[in-house]
């Protein structure tokens, strides 16, 4: 019987799409509320998405030289077995697998259905339930492929900058209702300035994550060593200019007190600018902008486990390895939406995705210091793409992800504990699959 593969059918434009329709999201219309209610401060606020941005893209050049170098299914988890070793390849792919994929997908979901009951005034109880819908009808569409999931992509990434762009263009040169001031900086609830823009950046962190998952599917790329730094580093940089205007211009359309903890920011804003039946249509285009941040996730996630059973790394290898006749990952898919749905039920929006985030940026300072270890171990390995101004870009994404993660272990103890924990876990789990693979090859 044939291996079975996966094929390359995605081209530059459908990664370009998966960076930025996987980054912009949930994140740029719904994390404004928890960004404010951190830095009270219309100066922080905005200095928060203008800092994260430069760490992101930092990050985004860096990883996309391993990228380039490493063009191989699985993305940051064959990066991080190529340059420490199997076990941290693993331990990343077992926290994505268990926290990232799912959480994400658990969380965007969880603000998929709240905005379909707003808009449509439906009973609250209808979350959970709307909720699981989104992400079962999102993985049944993966299950047709990858050139479908693609084809969702971009078709989504289309319709959610429509939103994006009317509340731009109509935000800045219409009058705001809000006369918005820089100073004083410091917050007006009194609190720590580093406190409250720790804070302020570690939510922002979330609406700009998604953009390493591009390279889980290189394996799937025509042209993974050309097409991975130019999407990574063309989509970064217009995020975070559309984030910064989108954020302006909901600052200066209500006042920060009133944004601070209001997750319907973007639907009351929308409603000032286009009245209520277009803000209800500027709403419903959010929600296609969610919808296709859960369907990046969803495709790229799947490959994770997938990845890492065809090294047989997971119990079971052989289950999640397998392919359905449309060549897309279906065991690992089922499991990823099968975690999804157990953290939609236990889970909310901002534990999930600060969680995530600090998680995620223990294993990105060791991704950016990988460039740093394979530049010298290995001088001679073809690299398609080198990361620009080496080596001061790497070092500012070592230290902005060092920051994040200490600041969340000193302001979030438990949950960061509680994301180290599921991590470690991953260990007993490695060692023992590895001991009774042995003892069955030895029989």
């Amino acid at each position: 019987m044939a291996e079975q593969k996966l094929k390359r059918s995605i081209g530059p434009f459908t990664a370009l799409a998966m960076v930025m329709g996987t980054v912009i999201g949930g994140g740029v219309f719904f994390k404004i509320a928890s960004v404010t209610a951190a830095t009270h401060s219309v100066s922080l606020t905005l200095l928060a998405w203008v800092v994260a941005g430069i760490l992101t893209i930092c990050g985004g050049l860096t990883v996309a030289e391993l990228g380039a170098a490493i063009p191989e299914t699985g993305g940051s988890v064959q990066y991080m077995r190529h340059t420490y070793g199997p076990l941290s390849g693993f331990l990343l792919g077992w926290s994505e697998m268990l926290i990232y994929v799912p959480a994400n997908m658990a969380a965007l979901a969880i603000i998929f259905a709240t905005q379909v009951v707003i808009l449509l005034h439906l009973s609250t109880s209808l979350v959970v339930p709307i909720a699981i819908v989104v992400v079962v009808t999102i993985t049944c569409l993966n299950l047709l492929g990858a050139k479908v999931g693609g084809t969702v992509q971009s078709l989504t990434l289309i319709f959610k900058l429509i939103p994006v762009f009317l509340i731009v263009i109509v935000g800045l040169f219409m009058p705001g209702h809000v006369d918005v001031t820089f100073f004083p900086v410091t917050p007006t609830d009194h609190s720590n300035v580093i406190t409250a823009f720790s804070g302020g950046l570690l939510a922002t962190m979330f609406a700009y994550e998604g953009w390493i998952n591009v390279g889980d599917i290189a394996g799937e790329m025509k042209n993974p060593k050309r097409d991975i730094p130019k999407a990574v580093v063309l989509g970064l940089t217009f995020i975070m200019i559309i984030y910064v205007l989108v954020n302006w211009v909901f600052l200066k359309n209500m006042p920060i007190s009133q944004i601070a903890g209001n997750p319907n920011t973007a639907a009351e804003v929308a409603g000032k600018l286009f009245g209520n039946l277009g803000g209800k249509l500027v709403t419903i285009g959010i929600l296609v902008s969610v919808f296709g941040t859960i369907n990046g996730y969803t495709m790229t996630g799947a490959r994770i486990p997938y990845a890492l059973a065809k090294q047989d790394l997971l119990p079971f290898s052989n289950l999640f390895q397998r392919l359905n006749r449309a060549a897309a990952p279906f065991v690992a898919s089922l499991f990823i939406l099968l975690i999804a749905i157990i953290m939609i039920f236990l889970g909310s929006f901002d534990l999930l995705t600060d969680m995530l985030v600090f998680v995620m940026w223990i294993f990105n300072c060791l991704l950016f210091l990988a460039v740093f270890i394979l530049r010298k171990k290995e001088p001679l390995l073809e690299r398609p793409y080198r990361v620009l101004w080496y080596p001061l870009v790497p070092a500012v994404a070592i230290l902005g992800g060092l920051f994040i993660v200490v600041t969340t272990l000193i302001n979030q103890p438990g949950l960061a504990f509680a994301g180290l924990g599921i991590t470690v876990i991953g260990v007993p789990v490695y060692y023992l699959h590895r001991y009774t693979t042995r003892k069955k090859n030895q029989q």
